[in-house]
């Protein structure tokens, strides 16, 4: 009985006025961003390069919702890898203009092309010289006839069904927007790492993490002569909390890492005196990061001190050890990085 009155419920709201009413809206803002991208042409891959060779930042403008959708294709390009920011355009005309500069290009958004507040700034656009990128949905307007290159952004419908709210329209901007912020992105060759280096706080920023932010350096690493007794390393490795020490040539050099679980079997091969040196029971292919080498070969990992968090947790997890030393091109010692600083910043 339950399942039929369940069934009965969905039935009837699947033809409720209010249903049919937000799926009404989504269709015509749906078939809104699909006419774009049937007349998106040659107008988008010129503004692409216009916006690629600017030198300095992209000013995008716009008021009222044309206005938000500025602001969010503004902060999509600059989170992208193109310097770009928001200039409200009612503010632009009374001071604000004082923030764009030569070497500047701009992105326009207004549907009907004749907002009197940016086509009082197109003056000072053109006498610096500036670019001009319009998003419009009327091409004969004075801003399209006034743009480098005008972007086709006009919908059949709003999905207002009053056909007064700004709806299809801005959604179109925003598609727009993001068309252009986004194909900027490649044409800049943006990575995954420069995303996260604009993101730091992001999720994505904390799993693309390098290994030179997150290792201890200096007095924090666990270091011991060759010629130091076991006695002298579980100090060193008792202070550092890294259950780990890694063993150094006269040099300087790297020679060997010992760590809790390399005391515990010689405790149990009864080998260990805490007199005995250093060198007598220690582990001599140290698993170890180098600053740039991208290879591995001769019992040394190297994944490079830029290296990703992500891969110093891959040779972990491959290897199943806990923590990684990194060495410069001569085999010193420069950090150790540990699984806990790894699942400490998110990487894991």
């Amino acid at each position: 009985m339950k399942k039929a009155a369940s069934l009965r419920s969905s039935r009837k709201s699947k033809g409720s006025p209010v249903l049919e009413r937000a799926r009404r809206v989504l269709e015509t803002e749906a078939e809104a961003v699909r006419a774009l991208a049937e007349r998106v042409g040659a107008e988008l891959e010129r503004a692409v390069e216009l916006l690629a060779e600017t030198a300095g930042k992209v000013v995008v403008t716009g008021l009222g919702k044309s206005g938000i959708i500025a602001r969010k294709i503004a902060a999509t390009l600059a989170s992208t890898g193109t310097p770009a920011f928001f200039v409200h355009a009612g503010e632009g005309v009374h001071g604000d203009l004082g923030m764009v500069v030569k070497g500047d290009s701009v992105v326009a958004v207004s549907y009907s092309g004749e907002t009197r507040e940016i086509l009082a700034m197109l003056p000072l656009f053109k006498r610096l010289g500036l670019p001009l990128v319009t998003l419009t949905g009327v091409l004969d307007s004075t801003l399209a006839k006034s743009a480098d290159v005008a972007l086709d952004v006009s919908v059949r419908e709003e999905a207002c069904p009053l056909a007064l709210a700004p709806t299809a329209s801005t959604t179109a901007a925003l598609a727009m927007g993001d068309a252009l912020a986004l194909v900027l992105m490649e044409r800049r060759g943006f990575r995954e790492e420069d995303f996260a280096f604009l993101h730091p706080a992001g999720s994505l920023g904390r799993k693309l993490a390098r290994v030179a932010d997150l290792m201890h350096r200096g007095e924090e690493m666990p270091l011991v002569a060759e010629s130091a007794s076991l006695r002298e390393a579980i100090h060193e490795m008792t202070a550092k909390r890294l259950g780990h020490a890694g063993v150094v040539s006269s040099a300087g050099k790297l020679v060997g890492v010992l760590s809790d679980g390399d005391l515990r079997r010689a405790l149990e091969r009864g080998a260990v005196m805490l007199d005995l040196a250093v060198r007598e029971v220690l582990r001599r292919d140290p698993r170890t990061v180098r600053e740039h080498a991208l290879r591995a070969g001769a019992g040394v990992i190297t994944v490079g001190e830029q290296a990703l968090g992500a891969e110093a947790l891959a040779v972990m997890e491959r290897h199943a050890i806990t923590a990684l030393f990194i060495i410069d091109e001569r085999g010193r010692p420069r950090g150790i990085v540990h699984l806990h600083d790894l699942l400490k910043a998110g990487v894991v």
